[in-house]
This record gives structure tokens, sequence and C-alpha cells, in this order.
């Protein structure tokens, strides 16, 4: 018989990748979506038609629509990917941010042991939980968010994660995930917004965009690379909690850099501070910097250590900060000039 898998967040960037994974691997997978709209399944669209997924209509605000969920799925495991994820957002609405990133997740769990007191269920932890802790942080080093995201995170780690394991002996574990991003990453977040401005620019679409520090710091992956180690976590005998990074740290700045590079672009920088520019080879500029883009609170420098995870789980890292900047530079120059030349 199939194992059951249940996925929160399925049309995401990391449910999309679970859940071509678990159907690999021979899982009956169901998730739970907000709407069956075209645009929001663009991702899962080919399982979908296939009949390989099952979408099932709820979300985390809704206790009705989870129970009903659950109970058509039945699952042995459970994904939790759904959240509020951003995090400039979260600042702006941190309300919201832990209803869906707290509450939501405890009356999925809470409603998911009382089915199956034996289910498994992975918790999508961040790195945002370790705030300024000073690098490498690893799941040993204390946690100091910053931000409403990381906060409403860790209250979710502490409570039902480590909380509900070490009270109740329920199978929980999570996995406390570096930055990870792909050509399904939001176009509202920064790794996006560079690559489609960048190709627009260089399509003659778009004169320039704006971003905010570009010193901020960050343990950037592959996301396909990360969503085989969430399925790894639920086959262990016992619950534990996993960082998931590169090891490795890299500035906005430099992201921009590799990016051009794949696009064959000439730049020159000018400037310092919220005066720094970037002019192509013609001197136009097509970067600057706005100050609306500066969070209120930002956690610099963040790179884990995966030690654990790379002895208990064999993780291993498949594609590096150069691929990633190419994969998805490369998918969003394809990307746009199909859709120019409709």
């Amino acid at each position: 018989m199939k194992k059951r898998a249940f996925i929160t967040g399925i049309t995401g960037q990391d449910g999309s990748y679970l859940a071509e994974l678990l159907v690999k691997k021979g899982y009956k997978v169901f998730g739970l979506v907000r709407q069956m709209k075209h645009d929001s399944l663009k991702y899962i669209n080919k399982l979908y038609k296939n009949k390989d997924i099952v979408l099932i209509k709820g979300d985390l605000h809704n206790l009705g629509s989870i129970k009903k969920a659950l109970k058509i799925a039945k699952p042995d495991e459970i994904y939790n990917l759904a959240a509020q994820s951003d995090v400039s957002i979260s600042f702006i609405q941190p309300e919201e941010t832990f209803e869906v990133n707290y509450h939501g997740f405890g009356r999925l769990v809470n409603e998911a042991i009382k089915i199956n007191p034996k289910i498994k269920i992975y918790q999508a932890s961040t790195s945002e939980m370790f705030g300024k802790i000073k690098p490498p942080q690893n799941e040993n080093s204390p946690f100091h968010p910053f931000s409403p995201y990381g906060q409403s995170k860790l209250k979710a780690h502490e409570d039902y994660v480590v909380g509900y394991r070490e009270k109740r002996s329920i199978f929980i574990c999570s996995g406390i995930l570096f930055n990870h991003e792909s050509p399904r990453r939001g176009k509202n977040y920064v790794t996006r917004k560079i690559t489609t401005s960048l190709v627009k620019i260089k399509l003659g679409l778009q004169d320039y965009f704006e971003l905010g520090n570009l010193d901020s710091k960050r343990d950037w992956g592959f996301a396909s690379d990360y969503v085989e180690v969430m399925w790894e976590m639920l086959r262990q005998k016992n619950p534990q909690d996993f960082v998931i990074a590169t090891g490795q740290s890299h500035t906005v700045r430099d992201f921009v850099n590799e990016a051009v590079k794949v696009l064959g672009m000439k730049i020159t920088w000018h400037g310092k501070g919220l005066k720094e520019v970037v002019k192509d080879e013609n001197g136009k500029v097509i970067l600057q910097i706005n100050k609306k883009y500066y969070r209120p609170a930002d956690t610099n420098y963040l790179i884990g250590d995966s030690k654990k995870a790379k002895r208990i789980l064999g993780w291993r890292l498949k594609h590096s900060f150069r691929d990633l900047v190419k994969i998805m530079t490369e998918s969003d120059l394809k990307e746009i000039k199909e859709s120019i030349s409709k």
C-alpha cells in the first residue's frame, strides 16, 4: 500500500519540488490549497492534471478545512510548508504572520495527532530564528530572532516541535533551513527580483530597478537540493532537528554580479551607501538604492553549519552559489523571451 503524504504550501517553491519528489518515490500525495486558480497551480499543474496529486481546498486559518482535509488525506506523513514567509511583510503584518505561522501550525498538529497518533510531521523552520547570533549557526546555537517572521517560527518550534516531541512523544521534527532559492521563488523576493529585473533590462523591457541593503549576507542554496532532506528527516528512527545550509555566505551584491555575468552584461559600481548605483557599459544607471527596501531590523550575516545533517542524513550540496544564480537567470531569460514572443 502506498504511503500517504499531506503537504501544506504545495503550490509554492518547496511544496512543488517536494510533491514531485514524493510522487517519484511512490507516495499518494495530498496538498492543501487556498484556491484552485490556474496561476496559483503553475508549478504543480502537470502533477494535478496527471492525477498524481490530490488537491484539497482549505487553509491554516480555518480549523474546519484542516479537519476535512486530514480526514480525506489520512496521511502517514505531514510536511508543513505553508507560511507567511516574507520577512518584510511580517513587519507590516505581524498579527497575520503569527496567525498563520504559529496558530495555524498548532491547529494542524493538534488535529493530525487526533486522527493518527503515529503521524510523522515535518515543520519548515528557518534560519531567521537565529537573528544576529554569531555565525556559523548550528543546532546548538541560541535563537534570537529580530523579525516577526523569525519570532513566529521560533514560537512554533519551541511550543509544537520541541514541546510536543518532549511532552507528548510525537514524531515531529524541523528543518532549520537557510535561504534557498530557485526559478520558482516568488518575484517579490530579492533574488528573483534581481534576475527578472536584469533580464528585462537586458532585453530593453525595463530601464532600472531598486534594491535595499547590498551588503546583507545570506547562505543561499538551491531549493530542489533541500526538499529531499525533508523526506530523509522523517526516515529517522527518532525525530531530530537539522540545520540545512551550504556553509557559504554571499552578499546581495554578489548575487547581482553573478547574474550580470550570466547575461553577458558589463557593469560598473559607483558611489557608496544610499548613493551607490550600477551603470551599464553606456553609462546608464540600471540599479540604485532605495531606503524603503531596508528592513527595520535585519539579520545581516547568516551562514549555516550542516555537519549534523551531513553525518546523519548524508546531506550533500549538489549546486553551488554560481549554479543557483545561473539556473535562475537563464530560467527567467527563457520565460520572459517566450512571453514577449507570444
